[in-house]
């Protein structure tokens, strides 16, 4: 039957989100029906955005990102490769000047049901609403948790697609509601509906079927209407073989969200009539297109549209990744091997086959990393992959046979190569870039700005950079990676060490760009219009709210790296106003740390650390007046806590070297040492620090443990007083003669009872000790003990003084001393 010339006509493109073989399809049946609208499923609030496809700077991979204003955390991404149909799709039609827009339900409607029906939940988490009166979204089993609504770069799925690539399978929730496929159960339906044919045809599974015949071949005859009757008979068997028993209600919900998304998109293809367009071209996903074949009344469409919330929701372009593409990221609606789909959009010589094309890249991969691939190893792959392409009826070898051919050749049949071709070329870590005019909020514009005048290129490869922070262009980039930690960008993680890496002149960050900062970006930026401005007011924010004294030092720490010097004063305001009202000592000892790093290495920064002084003075006095208190009666577990604070801020105490604050501190250690009703482990370890710092001599020391250690003291108590005292270091033993004999005395005098209860707590105390010091112990201990109270110095080793003089021009001339 002919079509009257003035019947408007409309022809369904089945397609899979990101599929090779349906792009280059569709071009092709773009090119030769040239139609005069080009409709796609997407969210139409993106519309405005299409021209900016054909900007030069516009490189795929990329993404639209649909957002709330005012819940920025509330978005999704709809990503597109270069072999996405939909961008070969909408690029065709702005090229053409062919009126092109998206005709999916709009976000609008999507996000505010997502948004109702976690409200609804936490009511009925609350109690204020019974299960009754939830939306089918939440009712039964389990519905949502209430949590804000993922990003498709973590688990959602592009405007409610199902979770396969190809988006030919039933919403999720549908298919878990329906029985498996099993032996001899003929009413049973599959995961996948693409099993079905996949069965027929002698394929592993649906994802395989696919591949073969749609995505990896060349020709693109009548490869849509094929694909539309498929779908129709596999949609009918589908319904035909729904459960008998009601769906669940979160199931249903599902559903009636699919039918939605079908009536707006006839909906558009009605006013695409109205507007007086002949030649329609609608590119949607494959499963959809019996539902936009069928005519259903107007009216019935409506009637599944009136009603929906609506949120106010904006659009823009960011860049993606292959690795993002791919089902491993999360993305629900990618594909398996985005590089190899690259390679396969890309491979345009028809003189070269696929096989040596892919296997040539492998081979330049493996010799990039110094293994051995020769171009003998190339051409026997190729002839594998080629027989084993033959002997499987395909007309040319895809990338499981292109797989096995490089195990069997080059890998020598070890997977480990094959993994590092699967991470670097069948997936990729090709990253897009966008337009500087696309809309964008101005912290996103300040970032780029900030990104050119530092040469911070971003990247999609894990990479670390290491800066030099004599240099002004590496000490302005410290500052801007420390900003976006402030704000939650997670672009840099610092490494080496962290904190104890600022030691010097010297810092290092592990840099990886994520596709999702685009939202972290959008969400920081209620804070300012800049990133100086951003993180300064969201700073001043956290310090209002931070509860705990060492989480406002912590702050300062971070501002003075981040050289923020708006709120320098805010800060250290709060950190004051809370320590003048605190009597926790932990508090105070925590607080201590950050601050003294700060004034220590300061100076590299070009820090002023006078304020940084005065704070950490004021606390370093309050923290030794109560620290004697603070240690007594503490249980074992309380004890171990304090003690890491205790040495933290031992160590704070050494970086401000100050006399009268050093003082101070060691007075307080002095009272704790001698206060009987302290915990015994910080007892020690007071004692052992104040021997270090030779504000005790040994004579001091070793009176205290062998008060510590007589035998009337508990064997309990006197065991965890030596574990605080060695404090995880046997050379204290090693050395000194007097303290070992005491030590070991102790030990030789313990009742069996005793020495059964105080073992585990020794054990414990040497397990502390590296592998090299309770080997040298255990040597000591074959020796004969020495009298407790011989000189600590023991007897003077006997050696030839001017042979060893003999030696001194020598290390004086490598030393560059003086002769």
């Amino acid at each position: 039957m002919t079509t009257p010339a003035d019947t408007p006509q409309v022809r369904l493109y089945g397609i899979r989100h990101h599929g090779p073989g349906c792009a280059r399809s569709l071009l092709q049946a773009l090119q030769d029906w040239q139609p005069d609208c080009v409709l796609i499923e997407g969210p139409p609030e993106a519309d405005e955005l299409l021209p900016f496809a054909l900007d030069a700077a516009m490189a795929p991979p990329v993404a639209l990102l649909a957002y709330c204003p005012d819940e920025p955390r509330r978005a999704v991404f709809y990503p597109f490769a270069e072999f996405s149909p939909e961008w070969q799709a909408l690029t065709w039609g702005v090229h053409h000047a062919v009126p092109t827009r998206f005709i999916d339900l709009p976000r609008a409607h999507a996000l505010a049901q997502e948004k109702a029906a976690e409200e609804a939940a936490a009511a009925a988490l609350a109690g204020a609403l019974p299960d009754d009166d939830l939306p089918p979204a939440v009712q039964g089993d389990g519905g949502s948790t209430g949590e804000p609504a993922k990003t498709q770069a973590e688990t959602q799925t592009e405007a409610g697609a199902p979770t396969t690539g190809h988006d030919v399978t039933p919403p999720a929730d549908e298919a878990d509601a329906a029985p498996r496929s099993a032996a001899g159960d003929d009413d049973a339906r599959p995961a996948d509906p693409l099993d079905w044919l996949a069965q027929a045809s002698g394929h592993a599974d649906g994802e395989a079927w696919w591949n073969h015949l749609v995505e990896e071949r060349a020709d693109a005859t009548d490869l849509f209407a094929a694909i539309a009757e498929a779908m129709t008979e596999v949609r009918n068997e589908w319904e035909r073989r729904a459960p008998a028993r009601p769906l669940s209600p979160r199931a249903e919900a599902r559903r009636l969200h699919e039918a939605q998304r079908e009536a707006h998109m006839r909906q558009c293809i009605r006013a695409a009539r109205k507007e007086g367009h002949r030649r329609i071209a609608v590119v949607c996903g494959a499963w959809h297109v019996p539902a936009l074949a069928a005519e259903p009344p107007a009216k019935a469409d409506q009637a599944l549209l009136k009603g929906l919330p609506k949120l106010k929701v904006q659009c823009t372009w960011v860049p993606w990744t292959h690795r993002h593409l791919s089902l491993a990221s999360g993305y629900g609606a990618g594909v398996q091997a985005p590089g190899w789909y690259g390679f396969l959009w890309g491979h345009d010589h028809p003189q070269v086959p696929r096989s040596v094309g892919w296997l040539s890249r492998v081979a330049r991969l493996l010799r990039e990393r110094d293994l051995d691939c020769s171009s003998a190893h190339v051409i026997e792959a190729a002839r594998l992959a080629d027989a084993l392409a033959a002997l499987r009826d395909r007309p040319a070898p895809g990338l499981e046979e292109l797989n096995e051919a490089t195990r069997s050749v080059v890998c020598m049949g070890e997977d480990g190569p094959l993994r590092l071709i699967e991470d670097a070329l069948t997936i990729g870590d090709r990253l897009g870039s966008v337009p500087e005019g696309v809309p964008g909020v101005p912290l996103q514009r300040d970032l780029e700005q900030a990104q050119k005048r530092l040469r911070l290129k971003p990247e999609a490869t894990q990479r670390t950079l290491d800066l030099d922070l004599r240099e002004p262009n590496d000490l302005a980039r410290s500052h801007l990676l420390h900003r976006l930690r402030l704000l939650d960008i997670g672009w840099g993680e610092p490494v080496r060490g962290g904190r104890g890496s600022r030691g010097s002149f010297r810092e290092s960050w592990r840099l990886q760009w994520q596709p999702d900062l685009a939202v972290s970006l959008i969400s920081a930026s209620r804070w300012g219009a800049t990133i100086e401005q951003a993180s300064s007011a969201c700073v001043l924010d956290r310090a209002a709210r931070a509860q705990g004294l060492d989480t406002l030092a912590e702050l300062v720490d971070e501002v003075l790296l981040a050289e923020l010097a708006a709120a320098v004063p805010g800060v250290t305001r709060a950190l004051e106003d809370r320590a003048a009202v605190t009597g926790d000592t932990l508090q105070l000892l925590r607080a201590m740390p950050p601050l003294a790093q700060v004034f220590r290495y300061g100076s590299v920064r070009n820090i002023d650390t006078r304020l940084v002084a005065q704070m950490l003075d004021s606390l370093l006095v309050r923290a030794a007046i109560g620290l004697p208190l603070a240690c007594a009666a503490l249980d074992e577990e309380a004890a171990h806590g304090l003690r890491a604070s205790l040495l933290e801020a031992h160590a704070a105490v050494g970086l401000r070297d100050a006399e009268v604050q050093t003082t101070a501190w060691q007075d307080a250690l002095a009272r704790l040492a001698d206060a009987a009703g302290s915990a015994a482990l910080l007892r020690g370890l007071a004692t052992r620090l104040l021997l270090d710092d030779g504000v005790w001599d040994i004579e001091a020391a070793g009176t205290r443990l062998h008060l510590s250690l007589s035998s009337a003291s508990d064997p309990a108590e006197a065991a965890a007083w030596l574990e605080g005292f060695l404090n995880r270091n046997a050379l204290v033993l090693l050395h000194d003669s007097r303290l070992w004999a005491l030590v070991d005395a102790w030990l030789a005098g313990l009742h069996r009872e005793h020495f059964e209860r105080v073992l585990p707590l020794v054990r414990r105390t040497f397990a502390d000790f590296s592998a090299t010091e309770r080997r040298s112990l255990g040597e000591r201990a074959r020796q004969p003990v020495p009298d407790a109270g011989m000189a600590d110095s023991g007897t003077a080793p006997a050696f030839d003084l001017q042979q060893a003089e003999r030696a001194l021009p020598l290390l004086r001339q490598l030393l560059g001393l003086p002769a």
